[in-house]
């Protein structure tokens, strides 16, 4: 089927969370604010600005307050905040959040690694931050981690993954995201769950987490895409990863995807040539390579002169 212009594909940028909470070296308050000031002005119509957590569980990412405090907000886009309990979602409340983005595992042993929760306890967990988000009028989104795989267990079941799924939507998510979170899955399973997530609730906002860990980040995305999702979150240059999960590598990289959607006439709404220029900056700030592609390549409208005789 040849896709129009008209299935538009929304773009979270999950660079400043994701991406930075795993780099050994801390960016500077001043430069995230500059980043996400930036990434504003792409196009993007969400950017998940930071995560109110631990400083001492996730020390890059301590300076949440005066990220969420500095930024210039632009009008239709989303700043979301990665929340784990009460306090951090008081917290970004009270920074202004827009969004709170809780996350749990499918799997427990995921989630105890991460949170020292099973997953049931999490969600029962989840219900006094849905009251203080309903009480301050502030939408909740929920990320279901291992959605396709387990670092510690394998396959997780997809009925599973599902049941969770239902149970979020009964508790009044605003919107869903499944993950991959160390990329253990594969295009057929994604079609096909989520295939399943969009029956359950068609009107429900589904997003794809997407890890390259294993090379098959974009193709999981295009799975998804066939299938329906049209919302995902991805990381300038391709960095990320969760601390708590062993071999997670890099988020999907946000240009690269863009370029891949925008080449098939599927429009994102961002300015790919702003992103790259803005992910060759980025190695400069985390003090490494970044295992994005087009901003190396170039976008494939980049032409070169033809070599002479």
């Amino acid at each position: 089927m040849q896709e129009t212009r008209q299935d538009r594909v929304h773009i979270c940028e999950v660079v400043a969370r994701d991406g930075f909470q795993n780099e050994a070296v801390f960016v500077e308050t001043a430069d995230k604010i500059a980043l996400i000031d930036a990434l504003s002005e792409t196009g993007v119509a969400k950017i998940e600005a930071t995560a109110f957590v631990s400083p001492k569980a996730v020390p890059a990412l301590r300076d949440a307050a005066q990220v969420m405090a500095g930024i210039r907000r632009a009008p239709g886009v989303i700043y979301s905040a990665l929340v784990p309990n009460l306090r951090g979602a008081l917290a970004a409340l009270e920074a202004g959040a827009d969004e709170l983005n809780l996350v749990f595992s499918a799997s427990d042993s995921h989630n105890l690694a991460n949170v020292r929760m099973t997953s049931t306890e999490s969600l029962r967990a989840f219900e006094g931050i849905f009251g203080l988000a309903r009480a301050h009028g502030k939408p909740v989104a929920v990320t279901i981690a291992t959605s396709f795989g387990c670092p510690f267990e394998g396959p997780v079941e997809a009925r599973r993954v599902l049941d969770f799924y239902r149970r979020c939507l009964a508790m009044g998510a605003s919107g869903m995201a499944l993950a991959d979170t160390t990329g253990m899955g594969n295009p057929a399973q994604v079609e096909r769950l989520v295939d399943a997530a969009l029956a359950l609730s068609p009107a429900t906002p589904l997003g794809l987490h997407f890890h390259n860990t294993r090379g098959v980040g974009l193709a999981n995305a295009l799975a998804a895409y066939k299938a329906g999702a049209r919302r995902f979150d991805a990381a300038l240059g391709g960095i990320g990863g969760c601390p708590f999960a062993p071999g997670a590598t890099g988020n999907i990289c946000t240009e690269d995807t863009v370029h891949m959607f925008e080449e098939m006439g599927v429009s994102t709404g961002t300015n790919l040539s702003l992103l790259v220029s803005l992910s060759r900056r980025l190695p400069g700030l985390i003090g490494h390579e970044t295992p994005g592609q087009v901003a190396k390549a170039g976008r494939s409208c980049d032409l070169h002169p033809a070599p002479t005789r």
